[in-house]
């Protein structure tokens, strides 16, 4: 996130970090990066931690009340952990609480995870990667999709379901009620209104690849959900796979999509070095998941009440490319 909380003090995570992981004379620096959850840097004596804090009330994708989401971001990172443990020493995962736990609350708001500071080469999500980057990519989700039932027997399974989703059906329902929620929502209301048809169109699509692949259900592994080049590091070491907050039992092409060039290279690897065939209409599934879940989360965010912050002008320049 680009705009750090305001009722999480420096101190007060310092402290956390100091009871939960014996970080003592921690000092932390917010980093203005990423989507999705907050980050610091924390610095002790002999090294640095990368920091990340999810706030619990304003996690759409992991829907529920905070306790519910606590639930299951824990469930993905002691996965992550668990797949680390076994043979997955290209994750990057949380480092274990004091008390063997992978996450811990912070206030009833909060929730933060402490992970090694990696160094490395880093790319931004749209980034382009060359044909043996790809390769490179596609042995890690070779393996991850290897992960024993044992292993992964506490992850939870992909719905399916597209988050916010009854909230973007309620305004599409209401194209004509003014959205006076702050400086964008007016102009996201107006650009939803012209565009309903289409995203209608997207939703009855992906209710139909949505019923065909829950039918598959002995198709599902272990996915990471977003292995796009913007969780990608390349260190001296080899790649580097972060953001396990995501992890789902799921089909394989949860996490093949989103690295496919187009070209037949990563969906021919991976048939050849799985034996499982790639089917189709299960990676538009996730191709129409990734762009129905920002349309929602988006309009569910500028349909509240918000401020001109740097968040909120990035959602509203991501609702405008997702509704182009």
């Amino acid at each position: 996130m680009l705009t750090r909380p305001q009722d999480l003090p420096d101190s007060v995570l310092a402290e956390a970090l100091r009871t939960g992981w014996g970080l003592e004379q921690v000092s932390v620096e917010y980093l203005a990066v990423g989507f999705g959850s907050h980050h610091w840097r924390a610095d002790v004596k002999g090294g640095a931690w990368f920091v990340t804090v999810d706030d619990l009330t304003a996690r759409p994708d992991l829907a529920g009340d905070p306790a519910d989401v606590f639930r299951r971001l824990r469930a993905a990172l002691a996965t992550a952990r668990a797949t680390y443990e076994h043979a997955a020493t290209f994750a990057v995962v949380p480092v274990r609480t004091v008390d063997r736990d992978v996450v811990r609350r912070v206030g009833d708001r909060y929730a933060a995870a402490v992970y090694p500071y990696v160094d490395g080469r880093r790319h931004a999500f749209d980034a382009a990667l060359d044909a043996s980057d790809r390769r490179c990519i596609l042995e890690l989700i070779v393996a991850l999709h290897a992960t024993p039932e044992a292993i992964r027997a506490g992850a939870l399974v992909d719905d399916l379901q597209i988050p916010k989703r009854d909230e973007l059906l309620q305004a599409l329902d209401r194209p004509e009620s003014r959205w006076d929620t702050g400086p964008y929502g007016e102009p996201a209301r107006l650009l939803l209104a012209n565009r309903a048809a289409g995203v209608a169109r997207l939703l009855d699509r992906h209710n139909r690849l949505a019923t065909e692949a829950r039918r598959r259900r002995e198709r599902m592994v272990l996915t990471h959900g977003e292995p796009h080049p913007g969780n990608l590091i390349d260190t001296d070491s080899g790649w580097r796979l972060v953001d396990w907050d995501t992890t789902l039992i799921a089909p394989p092409e949860r996490d093949l999509w989103i690295v496919d060039p187009g070209d037949g290279s990563i969906i021919g690897g991976y048939e050849a070095a799985t034996g499982r065939p790639v089917l189709p209409s299960t990676l538009q599934l996730y191709q129409l998941s990734w762009q129905l879940a920002d349309i929602a989360l988006f309009v569910a965010q500028l349909r509240q009440p918000h401020d001109d912050t740097e968040d909120i002008r990035e959602s509203w320049t991501a609702l405008r490319h997702n509704l182009q």
